[in-house]
This record gives structure tokens, C-alpha cells and sequence, in this order.
């Protein structure tokens, strides 16, 4: 018999539903059922030893010290993360985003527990999953138990699945504020770099973009443009900005038309404001938002990625700087391949040319290979745009050397002949 609790100010009782040995996941960055999460880390010797799989971590809800009882696993070592990555008690799981279903529904990855929050019930008493869909849809689908928290401030999004409360083993309410979602505006750098790319976009293209201050500056100088879609991973504040503008009308989308179409939302109060009810947006599965053939039937399907470091040839490194591993494979090569396929798309990585007195344009990656250099993309830096698309590995040195900072330049060119 499925147990509904009312609100309450008190801890929600998760020992009794976990057990020792289960592996839990949850929703992340604003997706984060910020109370459940607090109650399991409580709890944690009282259930014993379990493992948990995390997204993007926004909250300080994971400390390196509660790998005393979990066993501590992440697609990335963004946000939070970052914190437990250089502590050495997170394992990265190195995968492609659009293998993350597979490996939940049948595979390594399986899932006991699922940890959600989710929106107010609408007048047929469905929950909406509010914030996020992506790979939650494969876990629910396997789990032994669900517990949701009920957020009065998450919207009530569209694309499925709906819970009734016969689905859910624990609803608790919370009212836990929602971390901070606006990013910093962009500045010079990133607004040189935006100017670059939006080169590339066109009244009727199609968006796939990341989250930060790169994409954030890319879709500012889209204000001028016409009828343009979004696909997408994730969701943010830009996005939202051009629907409500009328520049993303998605009215010349071959699929999905009229729809912007994500996995996860990503920003603060206005971006949840646009998000609820509106039909307009949905928020889909990662089988769908990563899937390689909806995206290169997709036409002008312009995906705009960045990456930590690019060699010569157009090698990309998107997952580790120093040692630390503080990206993530993610969905890049999905989507750059996807763009690759698509009639008139453009694979696009953008990054900046220096970290403080580092070249991000390098001889040789210092960490791993991402995008391999057969995957050959369109470069972009500040300094200009290297398209590498076609070109032998001679003329890509000599373009990637161009959009090199300046000050580089010149040891690049030693190191490009062996000097």
C-alpha cells in the first residue's frame, strides 16, 4: 500500500524505504529535491551503505565527509561536484549523455531509489516533474521506490510522464528556497565569442545550447533574428529571454514545431515563471533530447558547446584541466555529431583563447580526448573562427594558430613544427 504523508515540519523518514546496497539518483541542479536529499545525508548510518548518482550540484547539500556511507558517482564534476572530485571521493562515469538511459533502464546503472521533486498536482491531481525529465524518466521506470518532494515554486511543465500519488511511496512538501539562477552577465570575452557564432544562426535555425556565460552571450546577439527553434539538454534564462521576444517561435522546426523542446531547466524565478504551463515548452527524456537520429533530422541544427582546451588538429578537451576533473563528457559529442548530420547544421565549440596566463589552444591536450579530431568542428575563440570542417591536418594548425591569443601565437607555431 503506497503512504502519502501531509506537511510537516519534520524530517521525512527515508530509512524505512532505502535500503543498504541500493543505488539512488535524483534530479539535478535546480532540480534537486533539496529536502529529501538533506534527510538522506541524516540518515545515512541509519540505512546503511548505499550509491548515489549525481548531476550537476547546485546545493551544498554533498560533503566529501559523507562518503562514510555512500558511495559517491557523477556524470561530471561541475557545481558541487567539484568540492567531492578534488577530495577523491567521487567516481566520474566517462559516458556519452545519450547512453545514460540505456545503462539505467538495463544496465550497470540500475535504480532502486528515485529521489524527485516535483510541482503542485493540477486538477486531475497529476504531478508534474517540474524542473526536469532527462534520464529521471529511464529510473522511474525500474525503481523500487519513489519518493517526491512537492515544491509550491516549481512549474508545472509538459511532456510527461505525470505521477498521481498511487505512483509515489513518500510525498513530503518543502519549501526550501531554490538556489540562485542568474548568471553573472557576460563580459568582453564572451561577448567577442558570441558575436563569432551568431554568424552562424539564421532567421529559422535550431539551438542546441549549453549553460554558461558563453551561451549566455551567444544568444544575446540573437535579438535580431527570426522564427528560431531550440533542442536542447538544458534550458536557461537566454532561452527564455528570446521565447518571451518572439525570436524562438520554433515555427520553422522540421520536428516538434512550435515547441521548444529540453531535458532540464537551469536559471532562477523568471525562467520558472516562462516554464509554467506553457505549452510551448516540454521537456523530454534524454533517449529524445540526445537521441542521434531525432537530432540529424533536424535541419539547420546549430549546436553551440564548449570545452576546456582544443588542440591543433581539433582534438577537443571538455572533461579535465590540471589533473581535476571538472567537466564532463556530457552531451557534446551527441550533439556536435548530430549538427554534423544535420542538412545546413553547424557543430560549434566556443571557449575563450586563455585561462589566466594559459593558452586554451594547446599543441597537444593535457587531458583527455573528448571529440576526437575526426569529429572536426567549428572552432570559435574571441580572436575568430577556425572552421575545421574538411581540412587536412596542415591548414587546421594554421587556423587553430589564428584564433591562438596573440601572445601564444608564436610558441604555437614552434611547437606545430617541432621546434
Amino acid at each position: 500500500m503506497k503512504t502519502i504523508t501531509r506537511p510537516s515540519l519534520a524530517e521525512p523518514d527515508l530509512a524505512s524505504l532505502v535500503r543498504d546496497g541500493d543505488t539512488v539518483m535524483w534530479g539535478q541542479s535546480h532540480a534537486e529535491p533539496v529536502t529529501l536529499v538533506r534527510a538522506l545525508v541524516a540518515q545515512r548510518h541509519r540505512i546503511g551503505r548505499i550509491r548515489a548518482f549525481l548531476g550537476i550540484g547546485l546545493g551544498d547539500l554533498l560533503a566529501p565527509e559523507h562518503a562514510d556511507a555512500f558511495e559517491l558517482m557523477a556524470y561530471c564534476g561541475t557545481g558541487a561536484n567539484r568540492k567531492l572530485a578534488d577530495a577523491g571521493v567521487l567516481d566520474i562515469l566517462p559516458v556519452h549523455y545519450s547512453q545514460l538511459p540505456r545503462l539505467i533502464r538495463r544496465g550497470p546503472l540500475r535504480v532502486d531509489v528515485v529521489l524527485l521533486q516535483v510541482s503542485p498536482p493540477d486538477a486531475l491531481g497529476r504531478y508534474s516533474l517540474g524542473m526536469a525529465r532527462e534520464y529521471l524518466v529511464d529510473a522511474l521506470e525500474g525503481a523500487r521506490t519513489v519518493i517526491a518532494e512537492v515544491h509550491p515554486d516549481a512549474p508545472w511543465t509538459y511532456g510527461g510522464p505525470y505521477l498521481h500519488e498511487a505512483d509515489i511511496d513518500l510525498l513530503v512538501h518543502s519549501t526550501e528556497p531554490f538556489p540562485g539562477g542568474d548568471s553573472p552577465p557576460p563580459g568582453p570575452v564572451e561577448l567577442a565569442i558570441g558575436k563569432h557564432v551568431a554568424g552562424f544562426v539564421e532567421d529559422g535555425t535550431t539551438l542546441q545550447a549549453g549553460i554558461g556565460a558563453i551561451p549566455d552571450a551567444v544568444l544575446a546577439q540573437l535579438h535580431d533574428r527570426r522564427e528560431l527553434g531550440v533542442h536542447s539538454g538544458s534550458i536557461g534564462n537566454g532561452v527564455a529571454a528570446l521565447q518571451v521576444a518572439g525570436v524562438i517561435t520554433n515555427g520553422c522546426k522540421s520536428i516538434d514545431r512550435g515547441i521548444s523542446v529540453g531535458g532540464v531547466l537551469i536559471g532562477g524565478e523568471r525562467l520558472r515563471r516562462f516554464a509554467h504551463r506553457n505549452h510551448a515548452l516540454e521537456l523530454r527524456g534524454t533517449d529524445y533530447t540526445h537521441n542521434p537520429r531525432v537530432l540529424a533530422s533536424i535541419e539547420r541544427f546549430v549546436a553551440i558547446n564548449s570545452a576546456i582546451e582544443v588542440d591543433l588538429s581539433g582534438q577537443v578537451n571538455s572533461e579535465a584541466v590540471g589533473g581535476r576533473y571538472v567537466g564532463a563528457v556530457g552531451g557534446i559529442v551527441d550533439f556536435l555529431r548530430g549538427a554534423q548530420a544535420s542538412r545546413g547544421g553547424a557543430p560549434i565549440v566556443a571557449l575563450p583563447s586563455t585561462a589566466g596566463a594559459r593558452s586554451r589552444i594547446v599543441p597537444a591536450l593535457t587531458g583527455p580526448v573528448t571529440v576526437p579530431r575526426s569529429d572536426s568542428c567549428v572552432i570559435v575563440t574571441e580572436h575568430g573562427v577556425a572552421d575545421l570542417r574538411g581540412l587536412t591536418l596542415a591548414q587546421r594548425r594554421s587556423r587553430m594558430i589564428a584564433i591562438a591569443d596573440p601572445a601564444h601565437r608564436e610558441a604555437l607555431e614552434r611547437a606545430a613544427h617541432g621546434k
